[in-house]
């Protein structure tokens, strides 16, 4: 999966997020700080939540 990454200077840092991903936003001092940070909060928003669910629920898993 491909997904872009913005990173836009911000007065005195470079904010970076990813429009696929709604909320998905940090910021960084230099542009390659905000990069490096950019890609822990995709990683940190796509990870599997630990959420309890019903026991009636059903539950698949897809890959994209």
């Amino acid at each position: 999966m491909k997904l872009r990454v913005v990173v836009e200077p911000d007065e005195d840092v470079y904010v970076a997020y990813c429009p696929e991903l709604p909320g998905c936003v940090t910021y960084g001092k230099t542009e390659e700080e905000a990069r490096k940070n950019v890609m822990e909060a995709v990683q940190l928003y796509l990870r599997p939540s630990k959420e309890e669910l019903a026991k009636d629920a059903k539950v698949y898993e897809v890959a994209v």
